[in-house]
């Protein structure tokens, strides 16, 4: 339980279980009453406390006639699957096996210096891809962060497949 002391309120080792339990409670309570979205709903524990990452981030794609498709893609996906899930024409003839280039995207720089660097196999395969630009990847290769909020990946004019 807790004692008092002069300096204040002290919780015992076997008190801190409860105290995480009761955040956890009001926490829960909290979103319902503001009807927080789902995006916000998945947490970390961070330094003792609580820290708040979303569990999906704002990006747009950009076609390539440069219709702007704003989407809430899921952490974790990659954008080629997001993309799929959207309905944007962004082909993947190889389902993300890295074996074509037709996920093929420019990434705006911003983001694009978020990434990892690509590894020798998405680089040979983007040897391949159509319209080629400094900050091209592909799709399949990317997954989304919340660091990637606001990306803009734009879709090339078009595509070679290799695999049809």
């Amino acid at each position: 339980g807790a004692t008092t002391e002069e300096e204040g309120v002290h919780l015992s080792p076997d008190a801190r279980p409860t105290l995480a339990h009761q955040t956890d409670v009001v926490l829960a309570a909290l979103q319902r009453a503001v009807g927080a979205a789902p995006a916000l709903r998945q947490r970390t524990r961070a330094l003792g406390g609580y820290t708040w990452e979303p569990s999906k981030v704002p990006i747009v794609y950009v076609d390539a006639d440069g219709t702007e498709i704003p989407v809430d893609a899921p952490v974790g996906r990659t954008l080629l699957e997001v993309a799929h899930e959207n309905d944007i024409e962004l082909e993947g003839a190889c389902d993300g096996s890295l074996a074509c280039s037709t996920c093929h995207l420019i990434i705006d720089q911003e983001s694009f210096d978020k990434l990892k660097p690509p590894t020798e196999d998405e680089l040979d395969m983007l040897d391949l891809a159509f319209g080629l630009e400094d900050t091209s990847r592909l799709g399949c290769q990317i997954k989304v962060s919340p660091e990637l909020k606001g990306m803009r990946a734009k879709l090339p004019e078009g595509s070679n497949n290799m695999m049809s």
